[in-house]
């Protein structure tokens, strides 16, 4: 509990913030004018810096969880900081035109001091210093200059205030700047496979948890992204999945979403943060550790988009097959003849000749039906046979055509000549 000083000194602080020259406007980065103040407060400020070193310590301890719960290295530098403060306003009330040591309390700390304390702990820690000194006013200031102890003690306060949150800002901006340069490693390492283990300890200290699914979202930027622009797409990706990565290259944009809720609709949601063109989505895969194969899919997906006008935006990869086969993407080719030509060739019932025989009509059951010397019905059923056991309809104009350039491939393979890459 405070002591009746310390009540009676809380009262005058607070009618001394309505002290006329208290109503003045600040300015950060301007020093305060305490009145003028005779040789024996200062003296024993000076003399009694160690005695308010050691209240306050005492006060930290009784008043603060979070400082109690600090390792005993980090609560050594905590009190370094607090004593620092002190002897500043010592300083400070010595010289009160200039701003001497107020840039300097927190420079004793080392820089990982603002990673176990936050800004709101420690704006606590100066109000726990600013009431000590506060409640020994009436004990140190000379008699009569009380008071003018009290309003220089207000005035400094806000000035390590304004420090502190320079030093937190300052902290921050660093750490973002230093996020943002591993975060497009980091992307640029998944997209290439590179999943070994020290890349996964840099993913985790990007907040990457790992759990659930991953998909890889690429398009183009809408403009140029500069820090704020790149910094706000970031928030809202992050806003999007339960993990999420952003590699800006250039105009292009690679986003990796994780996570177990439903990644397409988190991709869909993300449509307006991207520019004008196609936006591909690799397939969703298990993991981080595989994702390289939906970054893979979606980036050659990008580059074989704008020969499918018609294509929906977003775009699965998958979807946009037969135009990756035409910008010599091997995966593209394997997939389509493993998927839809080998099952066609396995299976019974004349699937495979029915198809050719349908594509090669034009797409017209009736002119497929006659050359096929069987009824029309016959030839709707096989396809449907054929929609089956490959996943793509034969009646459909687009999947006919996926269909169509699976053959070809099919039959190059057979025939001992794959397609050259372009």
């Amino acid at each position: 509990m405070p002591s009746g000083s310390t009540a009676r000194s809380r009262s005058a602080g607070t009618a001394a913030l309505s002290h006329p020259y208290n109503a003045r406007p600040y300015a950060s980065g301007m020093a305060a004018q305490p009145p003028t103040t005779g040789t024996d407060t200062l003296r024993r400020l000076r003399d009694g810096s160690g005695l308010l070193g050691a209240a306050a310590m005492r006060r930290l301890d009784e008043d603060l969880a979070w400082y109690r719960a600090l390792s005993a290295e980090h609560r050594s530098w905590v009190g370094l900081v607090a004593q620092a403060g002190i002897n500043a306003f010592v300083s400070w009330y010595a010289e009160p035109t200039t701003l001497h040591g107020v840039s300097e309390i927190f420079a004793t700390a080392p820089p990982e001091l603002t990673r176990s304390i936050s800004l709101q702990h420690t704006l606590q820690l100066v109000r726990v210093i600013v009431d000590v000194v506060e409640s020994h006013s009436d004990q140190l200031a000379a008699p009569g200059g009380e008071r003018d102890l009290r309003e220089a003690v207000l005035r400094y306060s806000r000035e390590v205030a304004f420090s502190a949150a320079e030093v937190y800002a300052r902290a921050a901006e660093v750490r973002g700047a230093w996020d943002a340069r591993l975060e497009a490693l980091v992307v640029d390492a998944l997209a290439r496979g590179e999943a070994d283990d020290n890349l996964r300890s840099r993913v985790a200290a990007l907040g990457w948890s790992g759990r659930g699914s991953t998909l890889v979202v690429v398009g183009t930027s809408a403009a140029p992204l500069d820090d704020v622009r790149a910094a706000e797409l970031r928030r809202a990706v992050r806003r999007a999945a339960d993990d999420a990565l952003v590699g800006i290259q250039g105009d292009r944009l690679v986003i990796f979403l994780g996570g177990r809720g439903d990644l397409h609709a988190a991709a869909v949601s993300l449509l307006p943060r991207f520019g004008a063109g196609p936006v591909v989505l690799g397939p969703v895969v298990a993991g981080l550790t595989d994702s390289a194969r939906s970054a893979r899919a979606a980036l050659a997906g990008l580059a074989a988009a704008p020969a499918w006008e018609e294509a929906p935006r977003p775009v699965a990869a998958d979807d946009l097959l037969p135009e990756r086969v035409l910008t010599g993407d091997t995966s593209a080719r394997r997939t389509l003849v493993e998927q839809a030509y080998r099952p066609l060739v396995a299976s019974t019932g004349s699937l495979l000749q029915t198809l050719s025989a349908y594509l090669g009509a034009g797409r017209s059951l009736e002119a497929a039906a006659r050359g096929l010397y069987v009824h029309p019905n016959t030839v709707r059923y096989r396809l449907r046979k054929v929609a089956e056991v490959t996943g793509w309809d034969p009646l459909d104009p687009r999947e006919s055509y996926v269909l169509q350039v699976a053959l070809a491939l099919g039959r190059l393979e057979d025939a001992g000549s794959p397609p050259a890459r372009l």
